[in-house]
């Protein structure tokens, strides 16, 4: 089966490996000239600097993706998709399977991912829509360590297809949901968790402190989540508490990155500017705040951090903040 990605970053060409693996062709499509001269002429992963299959494809032309195949795979910062999807729409003349493998809220209207596709994509050209997420350190995929997805759709077929596609037996394990809601809103929520945990560490608070603002945190992800039309098991599965583990406490992550930044005294944009990556933590600190004010939800954590990197709170002043509030009982639902 022929498969086209769009985005040949880190986790655009290590999903590009697994659906090599799987059997699968595949065409990858980056405005980056040596990504695709590092994928054509090396086999080589452009990020990673690990040998793949000389079987992989790159291309700077996004007709020539588009034309390749009638599954596109999206895998590009959610600032960028708007203008992107835009572009594909002018060019696809067939019916297209969405599948986005990004994790964050489209900039300024707090829409996710599902809501641009289907937003800006002709219906003559959308044969469906998947988003496929969950706990995934590209650094580890690409190594074929032991890893398991989610991929959600509202159409019970497509879900089935996209699950068989990047299922692999010996490293990557895939399940199914029709929540697309709540696949997408833990998967962007969880990166501004994990800038507040990385903050956290940053600031020599401990370990304590950093389960503190896990668990809480988990506890508003799943408020945004419901006040969105969100299904509460979704949150506490893969895409959600799964994602938020393995991102709000490692050295692998770029938003836990930013945070320990930011924490240990860079401004948000040297700790934007040491990542080198796109950082969607920061956009969905932003998104979930937002979503607080309109649906009247208390988002302790989302609302300090909205503060501090808007700079209307100083970050050693934060926990603070959060410890001085009235006392209450705990409840997650």
């Amino acid at each position: 089966m022929k498969v086209s990605v769009i985005g040949g970053g880190a986790w655009g060409t290590t999903l590009a490996q697994l659906l090599n693996d799987n059997g699968n062709e595949v065409l990858i499509e980056d405005i980056n000239q040596k990504f695709v001269d590092d994928i054509n002429t090396l086999h080589i992963h452009p990020t990673f600097n690990i040998a793949i299959s000389d079987e992989i494809k790159a291309t700077s032309s996004l007709k020539e993706a588009l034309d390749f195949s009638d599954i596109i795979v999206l895998c590009i910062p959610t600032k960028f998709v708007r203008s992107e999807l835009t572009k594909i729409n002018e060019l696809i003349t067939t019916k297209k399977l969405f599948i986005n493998v990004s994790k964050g809220i489209e900039p300024d209207t707090s829409k996710r991912i599902s809501e641009l596709v289907y937003e800006l994509i002709d219906k003559k050209n959308l044969k469906g829509y998947v988003v496929l997420s969950g706990p995934s350190h590209a650094e580890e995929v690409i190594l074929r360590k032991v890893t398991s997805l989610v991929c959600a759709s509202y159409e019970e077929d497509n879900a089935l297809f996209v699950q068989n596609l990047f299922n692999n037996p010996k490293y990557l394990r895939t399940y199914r949901s029709d929540d697309v809601i709540g696949v997408e809103v833990g998967g962007a929520m969880k990166n501004a968790i994990a800038i507040v945990s990385g903050a956290s560490t940053g600031l020599g608070l401990g370990e304590n402190a950093r389960a503190f603002l896990i668990s809480r945190g988990i506890k508003e992800i799943l408020a945004i989540a419901l006040a969105l039309g969100a299904n509460m098991q979704t949150i506490y599965g893969l895409s959600g508490v799964g994602d938020l583990i393995v991102t709000a406490s490692s050295m692998n992550s770029r938003n836990f990155k930013c945070g320990l930044a930011i924490g240990q005294g860079k401004s948000l944009e040297e700790a934007q500017g040491s990542i080198n990556q796109v950082v969607e933590g920061i956009r969905a600190i932003e998104a979930g705040y937002e979503i607080g004010l309109k649906y009247n939800l208390d988002l302790p954590i989302f609302t300090i951090a909205h503060k501090v990197i808007n700079k209307e709170v100083d970050i050693s002043n934060a926990i603070s903040l959060l410890l001085s509030r009235d006392l209450k009982s705990e409840k997650y639902w």
